[in-house]
C-alpha cells in the first residue's frame, strides 16, 4: 500500500476512500417493544436490575415502590437521577425496574446501569453523552473472596510473638 502512494494526489484519493467507508459506519436504530418501551439489564456487585423505560412524567418505580420509598437515602436517589441529568432528559421518561440481589448501594448502581443502557437503546443519539460519563460500562468491582488461613480476604489473625 505504501508503494502505491507516490504523490499528494494519490494520498488524497486514498483518504477520500477512507472517508467514504467511515460514512457506512454503524447507524444505530432505536429498539422499542410493542408498548413503546425499551428494556435493558443493569448489573453492579451482586445486584441485577431489569429496567423498562417509556416516555412519561419522570416517575420511577423500583420493585413496585416509588423511588423515594425504596431508596430512602438521598445519595441513592441522586445516583438514579444521574443518567437523565447527563442526557438532558429529566422528567421525560417513566422507569419501571425490578432488582434482585446485593445491598441497596449495589441495587442503586444496577438500576443506574440499566437506565443508562435503556436510554441509549430508546434514543441512540444519547449514547455519546452516556458513554463519555461512563454510565454504559459495567462496574466490574466485586468483593474479593476470603482466603484460608486469613480472617478476611487479606486481614490476618493477630500475630503473637510469645
Amino acid at each position: 500500500m505504501a508503494e502505491d502512494i507516490k504523490s499528494l494526489g494519490d494520498l488524497e484519493t486514498v483518504a477520500s476512500v477512507d472517508e467514504a467507508s467511515a460514512d457506512t459506519a454503524v447507524i444505530r436504530e432505536p429498539k422499542r417493544d410493542d408498548f413503546g418501551r425499551s428494556y435493558a439489564t443493569g448489573k453492579r456487585k451482586d445486584a441485577i436490575a431489569r429496567v423498562w423505560i417509556k416516555p412519561g412524567s419522570g416517575k420511577v418505580m423500583v420493585n413496585g415502590k416509588e423511588m423515594n420509598s425504596y431508596f430512602a437515602r438521598p445519595v441513592l436517589q441522586m445516583i438514579l437521577r444521574q443518567p437523565f441529568q447527563v442526557a438532558g432528559v429529566e422528567d421525560q421518561f417513566d422507569v419501571n425496574a425490578t432488582v434482585k440481589g446485593g445491598g441497596l448501594s449495589g441495587q442503586a448502581g444496577a438500576v443506574k446501569h440499566g437506565i443508562s443502557k435503556a436510554l441509549q437503546l430508546y434514543e441512540p443519539a444519547l449514547r455519546g453523552a452516556l458513554k463519555s460519563a461512563g454510565f454504559l460500562t459495567r462496574d466490574s468491582r466485586v468483593v474479593e473472596r476470603k482466603k484460608y488461613g486469613k480472617r478476611k480476604a487479606r486481614r490476618s489473625f493477630q500475630f503473637s510473638k510469645r
